[in-house]
C-alpha cells in the first residue's frame, strides 16, 4: 500500500493534466509556467528593467569618456577638461548606483511574490490529490518541493535574474561597442566568448541533469528524517538508534555525492567563462599594440577597448554563476511541476445510475485492489439499511478498513459502483459526502489548539459559534460527559498531533467531532480499541442516542463490541460474506485467522 520510488521521482495514483508546453525548449515551458505568477508583477518588472537598462548604459558609457579624456586632454594637458569630464563621469556612476538599487528592490519583491504563489499553489494542489498520492509519496520529498524548491526559485527572482539581465544588457552593448569602435579588434575579442558559448550549450542539459539529482537527494533525506522523527518513539523502545542511525547515514551519503556533483557541474562554467576571459583581454592587448603601432588605433581608445573588454567578460564570468543558478532554478521547478502537472482521479462525476434509494449505502460489483498491491475486494456486493448497525469482522489484513474507506470514498473502486443515498458516491460533492458520512478512524490525527477546534474542525454548522452555542449543542448530543473527561474541557490544549494526549482521548475527540455532524452513516474503525472499559460504556449509550436514522458501521476485534449489531459481515480473501449469528461470526473468525 505505501509504494514510494526509489529514485524520489513523483509516484501517484493520479492522471497527468494534459502535455501543453511538451517537447518545447526550457525557457519556453519556464516561461509558461511562471507567467500566471508574474501577471501582478508587471509594475515591478518594468521598474526592474528600466532601471537594469539605465545601469547597463552608464556602465558603457564610462568607457567612451575615459577614452575620449585620454585622447583629447590628458595628452594635451588640459587639466579644465579633465575636470569638467571627471565630473560627468561621477554622475554617471551615481545615476548606475540608483539605478543597481531600484532593480534589486524591484525583483526582490517579485522574487518573494513568485515564492508565495508557487507556495500556495503547490500546497493547494497537493490539497486535490487523493489519499492514494501520499500513500505512494514520502512525506519529506513532498515537503523539501514546498519549501526548499519553490526557495531556489526565489532566490533565481530576487538575486540571479537581475544579474542575468544586467549582465545580458551589459554584454550585448559592450559587443556593439567592441565591433562599431573597430570591427577586426572587436571580432578578434568575441572569439573566445562564442568558443564558451557552444561549450555552455553543449554541457547545460548535463548540469541540469545533475541538479535535479541533488535536489532528488536532499528530498530524499528529508523524507527519511521525517519518517524516523515520525517513528521515534518506537526507535527508543527498541532501543534501535542504531537503525536511525544506519538509515540515516545512508541518506546522507547519497546526497553528499549527489550534491558533489551537483556542486561540480554548476561551479564548472566560472573557470570556464574566466579564462575566455583572460584570453580576450591578451588578444585585444596584443592586437591593440599592434594597430597602434601601425598607427590605426589611439592610445586612448586601446585603453577604452579595454575597459569594453572587461565590460564584455566580466558580465560574461557572471553569467557563469547566474546560469548555474538558473539550471538550478529550472531543475526545482521541474520538480514543481512533477506535481502541479497531476490531477486527482477521484473528481466529482454527473450523476448517472441509480439504485434502491431504501438502501442508505450499496456496493454493486464492487472490486479494488492498491496499485502494486493483490486485490483486496473481488465482485462484491451489498447493501446498507438505514438505522442499522452493522459489524465487519475478518482477520487482520483482510479487508475490514478498505471496505469501510470505500464507503467514506477515501479511495475509488477499481471496478463496480458505490451507492450513497441511491446515487453514485461519486457525484457527491465532497463537502456533501462528509456530511453524511462520519469516519472515526483507528488512528485518529489532530491539530495543534483546542479540543474544541478539533471537534468543530470542517464542520461549518459549529464553526462560528460561541462557546454558550457549543456547550448547549454538545449537551443535545448527550456528549457532555465526555467534554468532562478533558481536564479544562472544550479549552484544553492540544499539541501538534496531539502528543499530549493518550490514544483513547484522541479517539473521544474524533467521536465528538464525527457525533456533531449527525452523520447518516457512522463508520468507527477500531473507535473502542485503546479506551477503557468505563469510557466505552459511556460510548456505547452515546452510540444508542443517536438518531433512529443514523447507520452504524463497526470495525473491531473485540467480539463484545459487536454482539449487538444487526448484521455482521466477514471480510477476507476479496469477499464480504454475511456472518448471520454472533456464534457464526466466532466461527468464521476463528476459520480465517488459521487459514491466514
Amino acid at each position: 500500500m505505501n509504494k514510494s520510488s526509489s529514485k524520489n521521482e513523483i509516484v501517484s495514483y493520479v492522471l497527468p493534466t494534459d502535455s501543453k508546453g511538451k517537447g518545447k525548449g526550457t525557457f519556453v515551458r519556464a516561461y509558461q509556467s511562471l507567467a500566471p505568477l508574474l501577471s501582478d508583477q508587471r509594475g515591478n518588472l518594468t521598474i526592474a528593467l528600466v532601471a537594469i537598462v539605465i545601469n547597463a548604459l552608464s556602465t558603457l558609457l564610462a568607457p567612451v569618456i575615459i577614452a575620449h579624456v585620454v585622447d583629447v586632454y590628458i595628452t594635451h594637458g588640459n587639466f579644465d577638461g579633465i575636470l569638467i569630464f571627471s565630473l560627468l563621469l561621477l554622475v554617471v556612476y551615481v545615476v548606475g548606483l540608483f539605478a543597481a538599487y531600484f532593480q534589486t528592490k524591484r525583483m526582490g519583491l517579485v522574487g518573494r511574490s513568485v515564492l508565495f504563489k508557487m507556495r500556495n499553489e503547490l500546497f493547494t494542489k497537493l490539497q486535490e490529490l487523493p489519499i492514494a498520492f501520499f500513500n505512494q509519496n514520502k512525506t519529506g520529498d513532498l515537503i523539501s518541493r514546498i519549501n526548499s524548491d519553490t526557495d531556489k526559485l526565489n532566490q533565481f527572482f530576487a538575486q540571479a535574474l537581475v544579474q542575468f539581465a544586467g549582465s545580458a544588457f551589459l554584454i550585448g552593448g559592450a559587443g556593439i561597442f567592441l565591433l562599431a569602435l573597430n570591427f577586426k579588434l572587436g571580432l578578434a575579442a568575441l572569439i573566445p566568448a562564442l568558443l564558451v558559448l557552444v561549450i555552455t550549450q553543449f554541457i547545460s542539459g548535463w548540469v541540469k541533469r545533475k541538479s535535479r539529482a541533488g535536489l532528488q537527494s536532499l528530498g530524499a533525506m528529508s523524507a527519511e528524517i521525517q519518517e524516523s522523527l515520525n517513528n521515534f518513539k518506537v526507535i527508543v523502545a527498541f532501543n534501535r538508534l542504531d537503525y536511525f542511525r544506519e538509515k540515516f547515514d545512508g541518506a546522507n551519503q547519497a546526497n553528499y555525492k549527489a550534491s558533489i556533483e551537483a556542486g561540480i557541474a554548476s561551479n564548472l562554467f566560472t573557470p570556464l567563462y574566466g579564462l575566455a576571459s583572460n584570453l580576450g583581454q591578451l588578444i585585444v592587448l596584443a592586437f591593440g599594440l599592434y594597430l597602434i603601432l601601425s598607427g590605426h588605433l589611439t592610445v586612448g581608445l586601446l585603453i577604452g577597448y579595454i575597459l569594453y573588454v572587461n565590460n564584455f567578460y566580466n558580465p560574461l564570468r557572471q553569467l557563469a554563476a547566474v546560469w548555474s543558478s538558473l539550471q538550478l532554478a529550472l531543475a526545482s521547478l521541474d520538480r514543481i511541476q512533477d506535481v502541479l502537472a497531476l490531477q486527482s482521479n477521484m473528481q466529482v462525476i454527473p450523476e448517472g445510475e441509480t439504485s434502491d434509494e431504501n438502501a442508505v449505502l450499496a456496493f454493486k460489483d464492487v472490486s479494488f485492489g492498491y496499485p502494486g498491491g493483490q486485490t483486496v475486494l473481488n465482485n462484491v456486493s451489498f447493501t446498507l439499511e438505514r438505522g442499522k448497525t452493522y459489524a465487519l469482522v475478518g482477520p487482520t489484513g483482510g479487508g475490514k478498513t478498505t471496505t469501510a474507506s470505500l464507503m467514506a470514498r477515501l479511495y475509488d473502486p477499481t471496478s463496480g459502483t458505490i451507492f450513497l443515498d441511491g446515487k453514485d458516491v461519486r457525484s457527491y460533492e465532497p463537502s456533501d459526502r462528509v456530511q453524511k458520512i462520519g469516519f472515526i478512524l483507528q488512528e485518529p490525527f489532530l491539530f495543534s489548539g483546542t479540543v474544541r477546534d478539533n471537534i468543530v474542525y470542517g464542520n461549518a454548522a459549529y464553526t462560528d459559534c460561541s462557546d454558550e452555542q457549543l456547550t448547549k449543542v454538545i449537551e443535545e448530543a448527550h456528549l457532555t460527559k465526555l467534554v468532562s473527561r478533558f481536564e479544562e474541557g472544550l479549552a484544553t490544549k492540544v499539541a501538534a498531533s496531539g502528543d499530549a494526549l493518550s490514544l483513547g482521548q484522541k479517539q473521544l475527540i474524533a467521536f465528538m467531532g464525527a457525533a456533531l455532524r449527525d452523520p447518516e452513516i457512522l463508520i468507527l474503525d477500531e473507535a473502542t480499541a485503546n479506551i477503557d472499559t468505563v469510557t466505552e460504556q459511556l460510548l456505547e449509550e452515546i452510540l444508542d442516542q443517536l438518531p433512529a436514522s443514523t447507520t452504524k458501521v463497526i470495525i473491531a476485534h473485540r467480539l463484545n463490541t459487536i454482539q449487538n449489531a444487526d448484521e455482521i459481515f466477514f471480510v477476507n480473501g476479496g469477499t464480504l460474506t454475511p456472518a448471520g449469528s454472533m456464534e457464526h461470526a466466532v466461527e468464521l473468525l476463528l476459520h480465517g485467522k488459521r487459514s491466514s
